[in-house]
């Protein structure tokens, strides 16, 4: 028997740190340790000519080798390639996560065989891009990624089954609202669930998946900066091996300031050093602003959900920039009682994922899954239209946010004037009504329509949103017999020829990327 018919696994790819879980022979959700013997995993990657170091070293090389580093790749998801060149070449975002996933993959191997799919978690507000290029980097991983699950879902799961009011069989004992309050080391997300009975139903969801802890060791490291700039003038920040120290140490202050009252943070820079005093007061201070962020959206989330605090059964803390000891203050002050932080922030997503991965696989063997999960897109999806009396584009929405999944949706537009030769279709994803304000998801296009097709012929457009966050479009233009389906074309998207290179080039081993490279098949 193999290892993917007994053993589920969830994947916890996070900004700054990964995590991998399997469940256990009773069911429980267990976390593997990687090769280094730790829980969690850097998501951080070296790149050393045909060399790909991930983890613990390639973090450790941001101090000597930052050029050659690259770290929160998940901020990036969507984009074209990477913010900066690595040893010489241009990686797509979603590249540099795969070769992440590729290393908790084999570590895993090591400690209970082949591993082979996977259920791998995605902030609840990334898009349809993220969410896609998450997917392709699974695949470039050599991952079958079975679904794509939000965090503050998988940690609510974890959550139910690690504290008991789910039954073995999944099943809540009493029905819970869970808000889950979701402060990473790079996105932030709130998510209030609902859990009655076998069903995790998603009520509202909102976040910023540019907002996370490295925005706090940022006001740190312009803190430390502007003080050593006024001792030495000169700034060390302006070079990379220095600016990665300098994010060392204020990340390790950080943490430092969590447990105490102040502390110092080192620099040195073209032979100049200096120890700055920060206290925790100070820190709170400077970096109030990003917290009141978190807090405004916290309270627009549980509007969107029409509920009062009072209706909260369980705050949920989750990820590790929630152990800032300001996160709960606020917090305590919003709900009016301490925020349960009683699970792991760093594995309980993880979790999480391997008891939905536990769940996919129960299904697939045709037995009953013990429970089921309803979400919410977190962001609107429309197509540009043209106003009839402005002339104006606008985004035409089809799917509100905030709507229960899966979902099925369609508007009726007309073409613009006789004899018109073909359709351009572009979806949107955003709340705003102007398209260029909105994310461009991509487009669809129906070619060669008819000879003098009248003006204001009927333009069917449908979507059908799924449980996992994807999106499918069908168009059709009134009789004539056109139609496209789930030909969404997707702006900076690799193609299926690219992901099998670069899936070759990533499980390949150095051998195959020295060949890869040599004859410019990565590219």
């Amino acid at each position: 028997m193999t290892f993917i018919s007994r053993t589920p696994v969830g994947i916890d790819l996070g900004t700054t740190f990964s995590a991998i879980a399997r469940l256990d022979e009773n069911g429980r959700p267990t976390t593997l340790v990687n090769a280094e013997g730790d829980l969690i995993t850097p998501s951080v990657v070296l790149f050393e000519g045909a060399n790909v170091v991930v983890g613990k070293e390639a973090l450790k090389a941001i101090a000597t080798e930052a050029d050659d580093v690259a770290d929160c790749a998940k901020r990036e998801l969507g984009n074209a390639t990477f913010h900066k060149a690595l040893g010489g070449r241009d990686y797509p975002p979603e590249v540099i996560q795969a070769f992440i996933l590729h290393k908790l993959r084999r570590d895993a191997h090591a400690l209970v065989g082949e591993v082979r799919q996977a259920v791998v978690t995605v902030p609840a507000y990334f898009d349809e891009v993220r969410r896609k290029a998450t997917q392709d980097a699974g695949y470039m991983a050599g991952i079958e990624v079975l679904d794509i699950i939000n965090e503050p879902t998988a940690a609510a799961i974890a959550y139910g089954a690690a504290h008991g009011f789910l039954t073995p069989e999944g099943v809540a004992q009493r029905p819970q609202t869970i808000l889950v309050y979701d402060l990473g080391g790079g996105t932030f997300d709130v998510t209030i669930m609902r859990i009655e009975g076998a069903e995790f139903m998603t009520l509202a969801t909102d976040g910023d998946v540019q907002l996370g802890g490295r925005d706090w060791d940022a006001r740190l490291m312009d803190f430390a900066a502007a003080e050593f700039i006024g001792a030495h003038g000169v700034d060390p920040r302006e070079e990379a091996n220095s600016l990665g120290r300098l994010w060392r140490e204020c990340e390790d202050c950080k943490r430092t300031l969590s447990a105490r009252l102040k502390t110092t943070i080192g620099c040195d820079y073209k032979g100049h050093a200096l120890r700055v005093e920060i206290t925790r007061e100070q820190f709170e201070a400077m970096t109030r602003d990003l917290l009141d962020r978190t807090r405004f959206t916290t309270q627009q989330t549980l509007q969107a959900a029409g509920l009062e605090w009072s209706s909260i059964d369980q705050l949920l803390m989750v990820g590790g920039s929630t152990r800032m000891p300001m996160v709960a203050e606020m917090l305590g002050e919003l709900c009016g009682r301490a925020p349960d932080a009683s699970v792991s922030a760093d594995e309980v997503v993880a979790h999480g994922a391997a008891l939905r991965a536990g769940l996919i696989l129960t299904q697939r063997s045709g037995q009953r899954g013990a429970f089921q999960i309803k979400n919410v897109n977190s962001h609107s999806l429309g197509v540009v239209a043209i106003d009839p009396l402005t002339k104006r584009k606008l985004n035409a929405t089809l799917i509100p946010r905030n709507t229960p999944l899966p979902v099925a949706a369609k508007r009726i537009f007309k073409t613009q004037k006789e004899g018109q030769k073909s359709v351009l279709v572009q979806i949107v994803e955003g709340e705003s009504s102007a398209p260029e304000h909105c994310v461009q998801l991509g487009r669809c296009v129906i070619r060669d329509l008819p000879v003098k097709l009248p003006a204001n012929t009927p333009i069917d457009v449908r979507f059908r949103y799924e449980e996992n966050g994807r999106l499918g479009i069908q168009v059709s233009v009134g009789n004539t017999g056109k139609f496209v389906e789930a030909s969404l074309v997707r702006e900076n998207s690799l193609s299926q020829e690219q992901l099998d290179v670069w899936r070759r080039y990533i499980t390949g081993g150095e051998t195959a990327r020295e060949e890869d490279s040599a004859s410019g098949r990565w590219k």
